[in-house]
């Protein structure tokens, strides 16, 4: 009788039609963790700098945060660049979410609600957990 022989951690995981190695799939679930934090991070120093600029008297009452022109210095200053920051890290979380979706092969809907959890306050971080969690149990990562 022969021995079958055990998958190495590079082999691609047999379920469904993943394709990804569980080496890939650890990687890009890092990724997407690491950014679904930092999204978050930075989601929170959006809704400071709006509320700072909002107190300041940066805006009036037909302006939305894109077209506020804050006054200069101060701490309204210091928060100016964090539309741009967050702008681009949720453009980066974006890529990382895309990325795991289709090494874990997960449905559209999933994936897009997945993307939209960095666009509110705080969701990010529970979003992260769970789909950390649901990863990790259906391929065996540690």
């Amino acid at each position: 009788m022969t021995e079958t022989a055990k998958p190495s951690d590079d082999a691609p995981e047999t379920k469904g039609s993943v394709t990804a190695s569980n080496r890939q799939i650890r990687s890009a679930l890092l990724r997407y963790r690491i950014f679904a934090w930092v999204t978050g991070v930075w989601l929170l120093l959006l809704v400071a700098e709006m509320v700072v600029v909002a107190l300041s008297g940066g805006w009036t009452w037909w302006q939305t945060g894109l077209t506020v022109v804050p006054a200069e210095g101060g701490i309204v200053g210091v928060m100016k660049p964090v539309p741009f920051v967050h702008g681009w890290i949720y453009f980066i979380y974006l890529i990382c979410t895309v990325d795991l979706s289709i090494k874990v092969r997960w449905s559209l809907p999933k994936l897009v609600l997945t993307a939209i959890a960095g666009t509110i306050p705080f969701l990010s971080f529970w979003f992260e957990h769970i789909r950390t969690r649901e990863v990790k149990e259906e391929f065996g990562i540690e």
